[in-house]
C-alpha cells in the first residue's frame, strides 16, 4: 500500500511554517522531541520513544565458529525490520530502499566505530566466540527512524548482559544466570545519530524532522558522534549542494544533542540498575502511566480501623428507625385473580351471582319459554316446526320465531324483569292441567 502523497494545500503550508521558523507541534528549529526509554524483564530488551516514533530493541547472543580472517573477534549482527503495524506504506516480506539505506547506515555507526570491543567476544580463539545479534522492530513510525532505531540499539547494548564462561582444556562450560551472574559487554563509547533536514536547497535547517517535514524537505544529513565529539560517520542524502559552512554548523548541534541524549542513557540505564538491586518492580508493564485505561494499578486508600465498635454504635443510634413494613395490598378485580404470596388459588373460580345464575338457570329457562308460548298465543307447536329458540345472559335478550309462511317476529324480554314475574311450580301445574283438559 503506497503512503498518502500531501496535497499541495498542506505543502505550501508546511514550507510557510517553515520559513517563519514555526514547526507543527511546536518545537523551535533546533529542539528535539521528548526522549522516553524504558527496559523489559530481560536484560538487553528496551523500548525507546522519540516522540511518537517508536523502536523495540533486543539483543541475544550464542557462541559460533569465528570468522577465518578475523579468528580471535566476536561478531556483530545488526537487522532494523518495518513492519506495516508502524505505517501502512510498509510493505512486509520486502526490503526497500529505505530499510537497506537505514540497515547499512546503523552498521557503519555502530559496527565501523568500534564502539563495542570484539575481542573480548573471544572464548577459544579459532574456534568458539560471541555472535551479538541487534534486533530492531519499528512499533510506530512518526519521522527520524535513524535517530531512535541508533538509541534503541545502544541502550539494549548497554543494558545487555551475555552469561559467563570458562574454558578448562578443549572444555567450555556456559554458566546460567543463577549460577553466575552474567557479564556485561565491554563497551568504549557511545555513537548516537542526528539528523538534519534541509528545505528550500538548504536554505532551512531542521533537527529532529517529524512524518510530515520529511515528506516536503530537499535533503537529509546525519551525523553520528559521540558524547566526546568524535564524529563516526556523516551521511548526505537528497542530492543537495551544502557548503563546508553548513556542514561544520550541523557538527556543533549534533555534539550538544549527543551529550543531552548520553546523559539522559547514562541516567536511564542507572535507575534501572538501582531497581533491579533493591528489588523492586521493573518491566514494560511499570512504565504504564496510571492514568491510561491500560493501566492495572489501583491506587491504595487507607482505612482507619480505630474505634470501630465506637463509630458503629453512634451510627446506629444517629440513624433513623425504619420504617414498619407494611404488606402489598391486593386488589381483586372481576376477571382476574392471582397465586402465591400465601393466597389461595383463585383462578376459574366463579363468584356468588354467577353460581346462583347457574343454578336458576333452568328453571328459568322453561318458565322464559311458557311465558312467550302464552303471549304469542297459537304458536305453540313451534318447537315442532324446527325453529330454534336462542337465549343470551345479557339483561335485554332477542329472541327470533320462525314461521314457515309468516315473517320472523322479535320479542325483546327483561331478563331481570322475567325474574321478577316468574311463577312458582304450583302455578305452572294448574296451567299445565287446564290446557290437557280444554
Amino acid at each position: 500500500m503506497k503512503e498518502t502523497p500531501l496535497s499541495n494545500c498542506e505543502r505550501r503550508f508546511l514550507l510557510r511554517a517553515i520559513e517563519e521558523k514555526k514547526r507543527l507541534d511546536g518545537r523551535q528549529t533546533y529542539d528535539y522531541r521528548n526522549i522516553r526509554i524504558t527496559f523489559g524483564t530481560d536484560y538487553g530488551c528496551c523500548i525507546v520513544e522519540l516522540g511518537k516514533t517508536r523502536v523495540l530493541g533486543q539483543v541475544s547472543c550464542e557462541l559460533v565458529s569465528p570468522k577465518l580472517n578475523r579468528a580471535t573477534e566476536g561478531i556483530l549482527f545488526f537487522n532494523l525490520e518495518l513492519s506495516q503495524m508502524a505505517a501502512p506504506a510498509f510493505e512486509p516480506g520486502r526490503q526497500s530502499d529505505l530499510l537497506v539505506k537505514l540497515n547499512r547506515l546503523l552498521e557503519r555507526c555502530l559496527r565501523n566505530s568500534k564502539c563495542i570491543d570484539t575481542e573480548s567476544l573471544c572464548v577459544v580463539a579459532g574456534e568458539k566466540v560471541w555472535q551479538i545479534r541487534v534486533d530492531l522492530h519499528l512499533l510506530n513510525h512518526d519521522g527520524n527512524i535513524i535517530d531512535a532505531a541508533s538509541i534503541a540499539a545502544i541502550v539494549a547494548l548497554c543494558h545487555f548482559r551475555r552469561p559467563d564462561v570458562s574454558v578448562q582444556g578443549e572444555e567450555v562450560t556456559l554458566y546460567t544466570p543463577e549460577e553466575r551472574d552474567p557479564v556485561p559487554l565491554s563497551i568504549h563509547h557511545m555513537p548516537i545519530c542526528v539528523s538534519f533536514a534541509f528545505f528550500q536547497q538548504g536554505t532551512y535547517l531542521l533537527v529532529d524532522p517529524n512524518e510530515r517535514e520529511e515528506r516536503v524537505m530537499d535533503g537529509l544529513l546525519v551525523i553520528a558522534m559521540n558524547k566526546h565529539r568524535e564524529i563516526c560517520t556523516i551521511q548526505s542524502s537528497g542530492g543537495i549542494m551544502l557548503l563546508t559552512d553548513q556542514v561544520l554548523r550541523c557538527s556543533k548541534i549534533a555534539g550538544v544533542k549527543v551529550a543531552e541524549i548520553t546523559e539522559l542513557i547514562q541516567k536511564a540505564l542507572g535507575n534501572d540498575q538501582k531497581v533491579r538491586k533493591e528489588g523492586g518492580k521493573f518491566g514494560f508493564a511499570e512504565s504504564i502511566a496510571n492514568q491510561r485505561i491500560t493501566a492495572f494499578k489501583m491506587e491504595k486508600a487507607s482505612v482507619d480501623t480505630s474505634n470501630i465498635e465506637e463509630k458503629a454504635e453512634e451510627i446506629i443510634a444517629e440513624a433513623e428507625p425504619p420504617p414498619e413494613v407494611v404488606s402489598k395490598p391486593v386488589l381483586w378485580t372481576p376477571g382476574t385473580a392471582q397465586i402465591g404470596d400465601g393466597i389461595e388459588n383463585s383462578w376459574g373460580d366463579l363468584e356468588d351471582s354467577e353460581k346462583e345464575e347457574e343454578e336458576e338457570g333452568g328453571t328459568d329457562e322453561a318458565v322464559i319459554l311458557d311465558d312467550t308460548k302464552m303471549d304469542t298465543g297459537g304458536i305453540s307447536d313451534i318447537g315442532s316446526q324446527g325453529a330454534p329458540i336462542v337465549l343470551s345472559d345479557s339483561e335485554e335478550e332477542e329472541m327470533i320465531i320462525l314461521e314457515p309462511d309468516k315473517k320472523p317476529k322479535k320479542i325483546r324480554a327483561q331478563t331481570a324483569s322475567a325474574k321478577e314475574k316468574a311463577p312458582s311450580k304450583s302455578q305452572v301445574k294448574r296451567r299445565k292441567k287446564k290446557r290437557a283438559a280444554n
